[in-house]
């Protein structure tokens, strides 16, 4: 889960049935933000991140007599070389020549020969898996939806049962890593609902599959190496190993890379079980927080009133400024509030533009995103730490009048940047930190206020320019 091993643990849980990107854009415009749970993610395409989700409803294929969906047949919709329907083929051919040439690098890392032997005989690749890299989602999901589906009654509920139920544990992990319990609640309730939606692939099968076909082979090599590492140390079973179909396993969803560097023995029984041992799950998701950088005693940040006319070209988290300094530009709390630590820094964020609420963010909104590198993502997992330590929801309205734009708008609208020139990339569809600048760009030419939000009418002004 970290740097190119944070996108890919969101593959799994509730939020994926959604198949979302959100109204504002967001996915870096490069085809691969890079992020702790790797290269992809329920929110291959969202505001500005990833999340997790279950596999998209089938396209075309028909489901097979075991009722697993098959692989399409057909080339990505990346475009990649590696992904095309005879490169994926070929590669397929060649899986058992793939997995035995991998056995010097196990070696070299400590894994026996009879380990290597026993997990890797009978594996098979697991083609669905390309159609699932490379799916672009037609229909999109705003953010303010997205947080309606993820900060629900249903999971509070659930989530203040857990909080009871682990007190002792979770007591614990806040006095040995300082890090929030309600944030890890969070966490747990919104990677899995509570691990009630982990995934059911095998980890072993999906980054075997990964190492060895498609574009991501280098990367899924290490994650296929490291999943073998833990079998062979012990401290899980092939049978708890199952998650989502990029490798994310476990109630919070950790990548095996992840798991490595962060999973802990939090009961001292000579195993890091983040499956079913309820004190090493939060033990080591308080311990990839802390490692992250996670900040005791501070908030993620603060939902605040934008004043009119204000200059969004400040909403960018390259400009952090102290909290005096926002407030001498007009910014204040929605809940009408003093700020409790005034020296603290943060940056603007306005995911719904000047339509919606503002919100300055705080270095543990950072720390959050290096779990899983998208702002949508990040805001669900504070506001649902907020609401399980009883806070108010969100004070001012989203503008849910607003028409989402299709996948064939996206890509119109940033067609039509580059026309303009305003936007420098190959249009894709995707929004991220790129198409964001180019629309700010273009919205102050037309004396509209720069926010980048992605709009219908923003596409309706490109339309008639």
């Amino acid at each position: 889960m970290k740097s190119a091993t944070k996108m890919v643990r969101s593959l799994t849980c509730g939020v994926a049935a959604l198949g979302v990107v959100l109204l504002a854009g967001g996915w870096p415009d490069a085809a691969w933000a890079q992020g702790k749970s790797g290269p992809f993610s329920l929110f291959d395409n969202i505001f500005t991140g990833s999340s997790q989700t279950q596999d998209p409803p089938p396209q075309a294929a028909v489901p097979s007599a075991s009722g697993v969906q098959p692989w399409s047949g057909e080339d990505g919709a990346s475009g990649h070389p590696l992904m095309t329907a005879q490169a994926i083929r070929e590669a397929a051919g060649n899986f058992d020549n793939c997995i035995a040439g991998l056995w010097p690098d196990a070696a070299r890392r400590g894994i026996s020969q009879d380990s290597y032997q026993r997990f890797t005989a009978g594996l098979t690749p697991d083609l669905r898996i390309m159609d699932l890299m490379d799916s672009q989602p037609e229909f999109t999901k705003a953010i303010w939806d997205y947080l309606d589906i993820l900060v629900n009654d249903n999971r509070m509920a659930k989530g203040r049962e857990v909080l009871a139920q682990y007190k002792t544990i979770f007591d614990a992990a806040e006095k040995a890593y300082g890090v929030d319990r309600y944030i890890i609640a969070s966490i747990w309730g919104i990677e899995s609902n509570y691990s009630t939606m982990i995934g059911d692939r095998s980890v072993l099968r999906s980054t075997a599959t990964l190492a060895c076909v498609g574009r991501r082979q280098a990367y899924f090599k290490d994650e296929f190496l490291v999943a073998l590492e833990i079998l062979h140390r012990g401290d899980l079973r092939p049978e708890q190993m199952r998650g989502s179909w990029a490798g994310a396993f476990g109630p919070t969803q950790f990548m095996p890379t992840a798991f490595k560097r962060f999973a802990v023995d939090g009961d001292g029984d000579g195993r890091r079980d983040v499956v079913d041992n309820p004190t090493d799950l939060i033990f080591s998701t308080a311990n990839n927080l802390k490692k992250d950088g996670w900040q005791s005693g501070q908030t993620w940040g603060y939902e605040v009133v934008v004043p009119q006319g204000f200059n969004y070209m400040l909403a960018d988290k390259a400009r952090a400024m102290t909290l005096p300094q926002w407030e001498q530009l007009g910014l204040k709390r929605a809940n009408n509030q003093p700020f409790p630590k005034m020296a603290e820094k943060a940056y603007l964020l306005a995911p719904a533009g000047s339509q919606g609420p503002g919100f300055l963010m705080m270095t543990n909104f950072r720390v959050i995103m290096k779990y899983n590198p998208a702002e949508a993502y990040a805001m669900a997992i504070g506001h649902f730490a907020d609401r399980l330590r009883g806070g108010p929801p969100f004070v001012q309205p989203w503008p849910r009048q607003e028409r989402v734009l299709s996948r064939a708008e996206r890509l119109e609208l940033q067609q039509l940047l580059a026309q303009r020139g305003f936007y420098k990339g190959t249009p894709d569809g995707q929004f991220g930190g790129q198409t964001r600048e180019a629309l700010r760009n273009f919205q102050a030419s037309v004396g509209a206020p720069a926010d980048g939000f992605a709009s219908s009418e923003m596409l309706d002004r490109l339309r008639v320019r």
